[in-house]
């Protein structure tokens, strides 16, 4: 019989219940410890999940005492890159949240230290494993608006999260955008090589930095990226995933965020007409390979990953792609200028 994997959680705030539950329903996995800078948490946590891991403060020590297979970095993203760094050079796989670094050159040392090692560093990029997202990717791989030209997406929603976020500087870019331009990447499967930017923070704001921004993505093969975004924007909210039109050189789809999907094909032009006639088109259905389930999606591939199986899509060498494009932004927003995005 095949023993169950050791695993050391790092951070029990409020999003490792989230993730905890999607071990316990996966199985396979033991949570032999939980470091936490405040013990009182992770007791807690321990307690609503229904078991007895060892607790402390100090990730290395956990470390050498069990030598897990597994860490999970559900912590601050001030300390990722110790953690993830000490978690590689103890032996272990690790599944972070994101952003998988603070910056590019902590990124790039993250990426090579895994290979080094031999590891695996994978960003819990969850809302890569949307249903509808696979089937609008399944769609433009079809053919059937031509050419991705543009991506343009909408973000407005008014969280008062309490706690970091409500602090940190470019908080929308950073802790939410992501998900949105790494989708945007998806979609378009090319890669950012320049980025515009603009943040501010509205009157009557209850965030100490910029919650707002807006930001233009050029990819390599010329499609465009525009997103509009807030986190202080009261009334008529989007998805949490933006609201979408994407268009090409045949058609284009538009998407809410949620369930409505839907696409049009332009037909030939006929001379003496302004405006040619469209088709409406049907968006493909799931097929079993497509990748879903959000966090528990993303938390399945990176256990089966350590044991063997595939290499997730979120792997650190691919979910650097879409951090540099926040990076970029952010750069960009702070210097008055398009910047070049290099990786």
């Amino acid at each position: 019989m095949t023993s169950n994997a050791k695993a050391v959680l790092v951070g029990a705030g409020a999003m490792s219940r989230k993730w905890l539950d999607c071990i316990k329903s996966i199985g396979g996995v033991d949570i032999v410890g939980i470091v936490d800078l405040n013990p009182a948490n992770a007791e807690a946590r321990a307690a609503e999940q229904g078991i007895n891991p060892d607790i402390g403060t100090d990730l290395k020590p956990m470390l050498e005492k069990h030598n897990p297979a597994i860490v999970l970095d559900v912590a601050i993203p001030a300390v990722r890159h110790g953690i993830v760094s000490t978690a590689l050079a103890a032996g272990a796989h690790v599944l972070s949240e994101k952003p998988m670094a603070e910056t590019l050159d902590q990124a790039r040392d993250l990426v090579a230290r895994a290979q080094a090692a031999g590891r695996l560093h994978v960003v819990i990029q969850n809302r890569r494993y949307l249903a509808q997202l696979r089937r609008i990717r399944r769609l433009i791989a079809s053919g059937a608006i031509g050419e991705v030209t543009g991506l343009h997406c909408d973000f407005f929603l008014d969280p008062h999260f309490g706690g970091f976020r409500e602090t940190m500087p470019h908080v929308l870019l950073l802790d939410m955008a992501v998900h949105t331009f790494d989708a945007a990447r998806f979609l378009a499967d090319d890669v950012a090589v320049s980025a515009y930017a603009e943040e501010w923070n509205p009157k009557a704001s209850w965030y100490e930095r910029d919650s707002s921004a807006l930001a233009s993505f050029r990819f390599s093969r010329a499609a465009v990226m525009t997103y509009r975004g807030s986190w202080c924007a009261p009334g008529l909210r989007t998805s949490w995933e933006s609201t979408w039109r994407i268009t090409g050189t045949q058609g284009s789809i538009l998407w809410d965020g949620a369930d409505d999907i839907r696409a049009e094909h332009s037909l030939p032009h006929e001379a003496g007409r302004l405006l040619p006639d469209t088709q409406v088109l049907e968006i493909p259905a799931l097929e079993p390979a497509d990748r879903i389930g959000g966090h528990m999606g993303v938390i399945t591939d990176f256990i089966r990953a350590t044991q063997g199986g595939p290499i997730p899509e979120t792997v650190g060498s691919e979910n650097i792609k879409s951090l540099a494009m926040v990076l970029g932004a952010i750069d960009a927003s702070e210097q008055g200028r398009r910047v070049e995005i290099v990786i």
